[in-house]
């Protein structure tokens, strides 16, 4: 389960870092398929739209490096459930990162909006790495309890219960309005909805290993967003 895991990984830092590396480069024509149509206008900044690809190959890196430092599991998700839920953030962030005409835009390209989508992005990365930091050994990709499990209340768990999947969303949010394309609104809309299920069947498991004193935790906190949710 675990190389199976750690291959999911490497193969999502390596979509991206290919993706990464092709920006800069003339996007082949395909006049036959208006919807893989290059986005001219988006890849006339490329180097804002590259920006936002780094946020999550630098998310990747320090994910590939921290897993390292996890405790075993005695108790995971399906290997099913894993797959659907890489799958859906994997198929959100191609969604997003694709410079092509797709469904059309919803805002035209503006730099100002793609610095304030990358000023997101970065406070997401920010509080993703602040988070993995507090729950240290605890941490694991896939839903899980590990061995000797704590219930960690420090830094920004102590308002939020997944403060990881708030950065994580806040990330998918920034690149869309970096990006300003209803392609990238869908892709959005598959994170929520990938980081929702995941939301719900960790608390599921949380509350039967941790029991009232996790009833209590939730009573005090919010899932991801301080006063909304």
């Amino acid at each position: 389960m675990m190389g199976r895991s750690k291959l999911l990984r490497q193969m999502g830092v390596g979509a991206l870092a290919g993706a990464a590396a092709a920006l800069p480069f003339t996007v082949p024509r395909l006049p036959a398929i208006a919807f893989f149509t290059p986005d001219r206008a988006l890849l006339g900044h490329r180097l804002l739209l590259l920006a936002a690809v780094g946020g999550w190959v630098l998310f990747g890196l320090y994910w590939e490096a921290a897993a390292k430092n996890a405790s075993a599991a005695i108790r995971s998700e399906s290997r099913a459930s894993r797959g659907l839920h890489v799958f859906l953030v994997n198929a959100a962030l191609l969604l997003e990162i694709a410079p092509i005409r797709g469904l059309g835009r919803w805002a035209s390209v503006s730099v100002t909006l793609m610095l304030a989508g990358l000023a997101i992005e970065a406070g997401g990365l920010f509080l993703a790495f602040w988070a993995r930091r507090h729950l240290g050994r605890n941490w694991s990709g896939e839903i899980s309890i590990k061995l000797d499990h704590e219930l960690i209340r420090a830094g920004p768990y102590r308002l939020l219960r997944h403060p990881i999947y708030t950065g994580l969303l806040a990330m998918y949010f920034g690149v869309a309005l970096v990006t300003g394309e209803w392609l990238g609104t869908v892709g959005l809309a598959l994170a929520v909805i990938a980081y929702c299920r995941k939301l719900r069947l960790e608390e599921t498991n949380l509350g039967k290993a941790f029991g009232s004193d996790y009833e209590g935790y939730r009573r005090r906190t919010w899932a991801l967003v301080p006063g909304i949710y």
